[in-house]
């Protein structure tokens, strides 16, 4: 069976990346979401293991010190974290796994792992994202402000990612997507079982 692999993507609020995966999800096979680890309290409706994985504050910070997260923060007064084991039990079940992660996070996912594949989606110019933003009709002037602040910053970590895709529109975006995607499921090196036997008919 071909192993997967993770696949990261961040980018700045308000860019689309929440339409992006929903159409991913859909339209893709064998892709799932990661699953955080997190301290913080379940919420009704929400399911150990497919929201969360719910720890104690002792109980993260004992899987900090045996290295068993990809990367981790502490929000809030709690820690959200990307579990080392889920991510590669998904992979060797030949499963994408899809993280959605801020570019801090981001950057600390690449140097503890070297199979996952980094996108960026950014948008056409900071004053369509801004128009985005505005539009939803959301936040306050002090948020859209805040998110502007923070959409500089993050474009600056463009450099640590494989690819850059610019969602101008988003089919097109969606469509340069799914091509990185189907790109990557097809490297030699994924095809670990595969025989040039099969195509030399010897």
């Amino acid at each position: 069976m071909k192993k997967g692999f993770l696949l990261v993507i961040s980018g700045p609020s308000g860019v689309g990346k929440g339409t992006v995966l929903h159409d991913l999800m859909n339209t893709q096979k064998n892709l799932v979401y990661s699953v955080s680890a997190t301290t913080r309290d379940k919420r009704d409706g929400e399911i150990e293991g497919v929201s969360y994985f719910y720890k104690s504050h002792d109980e993260f910070k004992q899987m900090i010190d045996d290295d068993q997260f990809l990367e981790y923060a502490h929000v809030h007064n709690n820690y959200y974290g990307t579990p080392k084991e889920f991510v590669e039990n998904k992979i060797n079940d030949g499963k994408i796994v899809v993280l959605e992660i801020d570019v801090q996070g981001a950057v600390n996912v690449k140097k503890n792992t070297d199979n996952a594949v980094f996108i960026f989606l950014a948008p056409p110019s900071l004053s369509e994202l801004k128009n985005r933003i505005v539009g939803r009709g959301t936040e306050t002037e002090n948020d859209i402000n805040l998110r502007m602040k923070n959409a500089r910053r993050e474009l600056e970590y463009i450099k640590y990612y494989d690819y850059l895709v610019v969602n101008d529109h988003i089919n097109t975006a969606i469509n340069s997507v799914n091509e990185i995607i189907n790109a990557e499921k097809h490297k030699v090196f994924r095809e670990e079982d595969f025989d040039i036997k099969e195509i030399l008919d010897e």
